[in-house]
């Protein structure tokens, strides 16, 4: 025969559960926001600056979920020079420009800032 005896109550988690359901994490993500279009600029090839200072961002919510999106508004014909830059592109005389691939290392450092400061929100005794 087996016996299973359990002392105490769920109030712990309950509490926890109500608390991080409750986090605002609008702050946070604006922030860093700010600072991933400022990383992105700074590390945008420059020819005439224009693409560097098209960079932007903002957050969108849905129920459950909050994202931070950064945007480049800088087009020529429709295309995102900041996709061409990234991947490259073909030339009107046939040739090929080899993209750079500078948005990945230059945003991924924001991207672990923010994990870091929503784990210590998430986790911080209050």
């Amino acid at each position: 025969m087996i016996r299973c005896t359990v002392k105490g109550d769920f109030k712990k988690t309950y509490n926890f559960l109500n608390r991080i359901r409750t986090l605002n994490f609008d702050s946070l993500l604006q922030k860093y926001g700010e600072e991933g279009v400022e990383a992105l600029a700074s590390v945008t090839p420059i020819r005439t600056g224009k693409t560097a200072a098209s960079w932007g961002y903002h957050i969108e919510k849905a129920p459950g979920k909050i994202s931070v999106i950064w945007t480049n508004s800088n087009m020529a014909d429709h295309i995102p020079i900041v996709v061409i830059l990234e991947y490259g592109h073909g030339t009107a005389n046939g040739g090929y420009v080899e993209g750079r691939h500078f948005i990945s290392p230059a945003i991924r450092p924001v991207f672990d800032k923010i994990a870091d400061a929503a784990w210590k929100e998430v986790f911080e005794k209050k």
